[in-house]
């Protein structure tokens, strides 16, 4: 296979193929948890696992794994599980002489996975400690390995997130808000729809006044979105919807997180129950100078690890081939990477 024929001076191609290879989408991560806690450990850097105490994992729970050179100040971070369906890894050599490695966790997160380590590598190369690398499990889940790790673990002054932003430090992102809606009706004979009420109907009402919901223009994340998942209406077609249920997704700014709630609680009455889930708010992050700088609109765990007093959030990669059929990174990408949380090490080490 080409691989075979990549002679890399900077990245372990192999290990990164061996962990593509092992499906690890969320709730299966259990095998490449494993893995990991077995292939990455080297000499001179300590170990500690940390079983998942959730019990819907069954046999194969997963573990929070730390790494750490030394008493780490400055911690790496990434998530090793996935979005469904898996997709096994390919390698091909681009027209432009690039080489692309595709499959399902090449971009989110595994290629931050295995940048991170080589960094972690070369820096304990050089007699570098003070340092660790910390792989999650459940990010894609709602971050439940970061929730699990804070309780768990002290934690530290600095942690660097990996997530697919173009190997731009992130100054700021979006928040989450999560919501289920149960919107009633009265079941009837479609043919006299005055003597019923339908769900359906209401819940067009409710997306209409959503719809015309003005929220403020951030002037650093921009506009509010949200999106609608779950959709369900199990009526026959020639009868009143009497019950729809559906989840709402927002992404909130600096201008419209407390907003957001309130227009959702406004929707209550004596026809729609809101539910409300919770999520992240928005937040800013460490970025320094010479690394380029972006805001994204995705989540990550860096919200969740309360446990660190700054955050950064930098990986390489596109969040745009994310979650895709056609996700991938670039094998200059990665290197790029390692380079990148290499300069972020040193220039915390120096006190920024």
């Amino acid at each position: 296979m080409y691989w075979q024929t990549i002679r890399i001076s900077v990245m372990d191609l192999d290990l990164f193929l061996e962990i593509l290879n092992i499906d690890s989408t969320s709730s299966r991560e259990g095998r490449l948890s494993d893995f990991l806690i077995r292939r990455l450990p080297v000499s001179g850097c300590e170990v500690n696992v940390y079983m998942s105490p959730r019990t819907d994992y069954g046999t194969e729970a997963p573990s929070n794994i730390l790494l750490s050179w030394g008493r780490p100040e400055v911690v790496f971070c990434t998530h090793y599980d996935t979005v469904p369906p898996y997709i096994p890894p390919t390698v091909e050599k681009r027209e432009d002489g690039k080489t692309v490695i595709k499959g399902r966790g090449a971009c989110d997160a595994k290629g931050q996975l295995i940048s991170m380590y080589e960094a972690c590598l070369e820096l304990a190369d050089r007699g570098e400690d003070g340092f660790g690398l910390l792989l999650l499990y459940g990010e894609e889940a709602g971050s439940l390995g970061a929730k699990d790790f804070r309780t768990e673990y002290p934690g530290g002054k600095y942690v660097i997130v990996g997530e697919p932003t173009d190997n731009r430090m992130v100054s700021a992102s979006k928040g989450t808000k999560s919501f289920a809606v149960t919107v009633r009706g009265k079941s009837f004979h479609s043919g006299y729809p005055v003597y019923g009420a339908s769900a359906v109907e209401r819940f067009i009402d409710m997306m209409n006044a959503l719809r015309a919901v003005d929220f403020p223009m951030d002037p650093k994340l921009g506009e509010t979105t949200w999106n609608i998942g779950r959709l369900s209406s199990d009526n026959p077609q020639n009868i009143l919807s009497d019950r729809l249920t559906f989840r709402i997704y927002f992404r909130t700014t600096f201008a419209s997180d407390r907003m957001v709630c309130e227009v959702m609680e406004n929707f209550r009455d004596e026809y729609i129950e809101v539910e409300a889930y919770g999520g992240d708010t928005p937040a800013e992050y460490l970025a320094l100078d010479g690394f380029g700088s972006k805001t994204v609109a995705f989540g990550s765990d860096a919200p969740q690890l309360t446990n660190f007093r700054y955050k950064a959030l930098c990986g390489p990669g596109s969040i745009l081939v994310a979650h895709t059929d056609t996700e991938y990174i670039l094998l200059d990408d990665i290197e790029q990477a390692k380079k990148n949380y290499i300069r972020i090490f040193e220039a915390l080490k120096a006190g920024i």
